[in-house]
């Protein structure tokens, strides 16, 4: 009998009875076909030479898998299991049990145990379940092996209760390297395999240790922080030094620590009056090739006078953070400030010159002037809004994300690519939404009048999101170093300022005469106006290219051709009947779905050609140069930058300064920051930096950088490496 492949069905009843009719037919099916028993298909060894620990070991036969999710451990009288460590599997989608991690060739398994007082034998049932991958694809019902295993010499037994495990093992710490060759040592209680302490060596800055003897290693990320009782305080994420990248049976490869590690955290807040803080680290490390130790949570008190700290250590080599010196008023006002130089930026001259000509379109009234500002100022003010509570509840969650860093998910930027395309059919008169020009330059609503305009506020914050001026740095990095509140007012202000022009022509008479008249010129400049929308889009896909490759525009490209033909359509059918007007829902359909496939495009390989002359960063690299008094320029930049991108032209890609580099003995480093990478996010927070683009100078005798405006002059790079290289 060969029952082995099953269509699917709608209902999941179905389904079991099938399964259960399958897994009855199996030992004939094994006769009929040759298949292996299921023990020799899943060949299981045991080591318990541990005390604590049972390892286990299936070799799984050539063609066949094993299910991660249907391994099950359950001890036997006087045995109780702690939770299996199983690394990852190869995952896929089961038609039966859905999404699966499963195991080919062989797969190790870790079970922490104690045992009762008494008890002689190691007794426990072991659970799991595989397939057979080529014909007769088949799947075997669960099989139980009962295991009865000699326990060794110092078994672990049972803690009383409320006791760790750790406690269990205190009478083993002594023990020396095992009664036989390559056995390993008996595991530390807790206390003795982690010592963890704290201090603080200058103001605003703690320094934790973590101690473990020679064999145990911590894991870098499965550690978090927190500070107790500190309200209006926070730590900013750790600067972790190099750690080890360690091939670990339950979490695959990941960086450790061993011996010793000491870890730099700054403190975000007003620490006035404050004489001491405490930290609370909850961490989780293993012993080399035996027990892995649950979570441990330590708390210590730290004395901020840093003389009198308990455990005193000397600070980490690692480049401090800058510190803030901005407050809430003047970050207020050099928020309004940015968002007022917004409005000069070439990446929102576009949408505001067609809200310009949206404003004379009204001039008949100056109550639909003032509409057009106040629904226009809400759209702006919503959206910087919801930019700024996104951002700010993401950084609180540990994610480090900045200004502009929502054009690093290409779904959101083919979407924002075929967004400025169909503005710009709409101004070329492919396509019109309503009578307002306004309503087309927001090119996501089919409605005239308010909607359009809110609209056009929203479309404006999001080409706006890629450009910074020398005022929005500073403001936003106040902004996500302060309380929630005056973070929040920050984005508002930058809000305000972007508006303000338009607040300006709606409500004040005497500014308002000054605009031309309408006219027949306005259809001519609103054709003109599509062609910086058509540039918007091919840059958009240019930056898509370096984040996904060629895959990535290809799928991009044929959802505008598809939203070109679903607008053309829409146009068309107008004047027809119902049957015409229906098919504009299965083009749109049909637009969604390359940008349903470009949001599971892999990121494209680095290129192995590095720019002549520039060096990638890396903070290892970074550390190198200035060990050797090397002067060292630090240019964090993106591909969607558009004030990276400014500075470069005029400044960093000039002769000017590749003489400059070459006359003082400075190396140029450059980190791409289009992409997701937590390296140069977590540079960027040393800074405060809200975003990219961020220039830092490192001088040849091992100061402090200096960090440079966003926005670059000759002049300033020059004098800055002149007295670098000093």
């Amino acid at each position: 009998m060969q029952a082995l492949r099953f269509p699917r069905f709608r209902r999941l009843p179905v389904q079991l009875m099938l399964l259960a009719l399958l897994f009855a037919a199996l030992p004939a099916a094994a006769q009929d076909n040759n298949l292996l028993p299921v023990t020799e298909a899943y060949q299981l060894r045991t080591d318990t030479s541990t005390p604590g620990v049972l390892k286990l070991h299936w070799t799984i036969a050539p063609d066949y898998y094993l299910y991660r999710g249907r391994m099950k451990f359950s001890g036997g009288p006087g045995v109780t299991l702690g939770t299996a460590q199983l690394p990852d599997g190869e995952k896929h989608h089961d038609e039966y049990l859905g999404d699966v991690e499963t195991y080919h060739h062989g797969v190790d398994a870790t079970v922490l145990y104690t045992v009762a007082a008494g008890t002689a034998r190691l007794k426990l049932d072991v659970q799991y379940q595989g397939c057979h991958e080529v014909d007769p694809k088949i799947c075997y019902p669960p099989h139980t092996e009962h295991l009865d295993l000699p326990l060794p010499a110092d078994a672990v037994t049972l803690p009383p209760a409320g006791q760790s495990l750790g406690a269990a093992l205190a009478g083993l710490g002594s023990r020396g390297p095992g009664t036989s060759a390559g056995t390993v040592a008996a595991p530390l209680p807790e206390q003795e395999a982690y010592r963890f302490e704290a201090a603080a060596p200058e103001p605003g800055h703690l320094l934790l240790r973590w101690s473990m003897p020679k064999g145990y290693y911590l894991y870098r990320d499965r550690t978090t922080l927190k500070l107790i009782d500190a309200d209006g305080l926070r730590l900013r994420p750790p600067e972790w030094p190099d750690g080890v990248m360690h091939a670990d049976p339950q979490f695959g490869n990941v960086v450790v620590y061993f011996d010793q590690v000491d870890v730099a955290v700054a403190v975000d807040g007003d620490l006035a009056g404050r004489k001491r803080l405490t930290v609370q680290a909850t961490f989780q490390g293993c012993q080399d090739g035996g027990l892995c130790y649950p979570p441990m949570t330590r708390t210590v008190t730290v004395d901020l006078g840093g003389a009198a700290a308990a455990h005193a250590s000397a600070p980490v080599d690692a480049v401090p953070a800058a510190p803030l010196q901005t407050g809430l008023l003047a970050a207020l006002a050099l928020a309004l400030a940015g968002g007022l130089l917004l409005n000069l930026m070439p990446c929102v001259l576009p949408v505001l010159s067609i809200k310009a000509v949206s404003v004379l379109e009204s001039g008949e009234s100056r109550a639909a002037a003032r509409r057009h500002a106040v629904f226009y100022t809400a759209g702006v003010l919503c959206s910087f809004a919801a930019l700024g509570l996104g951002i700010l509840a993401l950084r609180a969650a540990g994610h480090l994300l900045g200004w502009g860093s929502q054009l690093q998910q290409p779904l959101l930027v083919g979407v924002l690519a075929c967004v400025m395309l169909a503005v710009g059919l709409s101004l070329s008169g492919v396509v019109q939404f309503g009578a307002s020009l306004g309503n087309a330059g927001a090119g996501l609503a089919s409605r005239a009048g308010p909607a359009g305009d809110f609209f056009t506020g929203v479309l404006a914050v999001v080409v706006a999101s890629p450009c910074t001026t020398p005022f929005t740095g500073s403001a936003l990095a106040y902004a996500f170093a302060a309380p929630m509140l005056s973070a929040l007012g920050v984005f508002l202000a930058l809000g305000v300022g972007l508006a303000l022009p338009f607040l300006a022509i709606g409500f004040v008479p005497a500014l308002s005469r000054l605009l031309p008249r309408p006219g027949r010129w306005m259809e001519t400049l609103k054709q003109v106006l599509a062609f910086p929308m058509y540039l918007t889009a091919a840059w958009l896909v240019w930056v898509l290219a370096n984040q996904r490759g060629a895959d990535a525009v290809g799928l991009v490209l044929v959802a505008m051709v598809l939203l070109a033909m679903t607008l053309w359509w829409f146009e068309r059918s107008r004047s027809r009947g119902i049957a015409s007007r229906a098919w504009v829902l299965p083009l749109a359909l049909a637009t969604l779905a390359p940008l349903y496939l470009l949001a599971h495009v892999p990121p494209a390989a680095a290129s192995a050609a590095a720019e002549e002359g520039v060096v990638a960063y890396s903070p290892e690299k970074l550390a190198e140069l200035r060990a050797a008094g090397t002067p060292v320029f630090v240019d964090m930049t993106a591909d969607w930058c558009v004030t990276c991108k400014a500075n470069e032209h005029t400044v960093l890609d000039t002769a000017a300064f590749r003489a400059l580099l070459q006359r003082t003995g400075t190396v140029y480093m450059k980190g791409d920051w289009t992409d997701v990478d937590p390296v140069i996010s977590a540079f960027l927070q040393q800074y405060n930096s809200p975003g990219v683009p961020l220039y830092v100078v490192f001088p040849g005798n091992g100061g402090p950088g200096r960090q440079l405006s966003t926005v670059l002059t000759s002049s300033m790079v020059q004098q800055a490496l002149t007295e670098a290289a000093k």
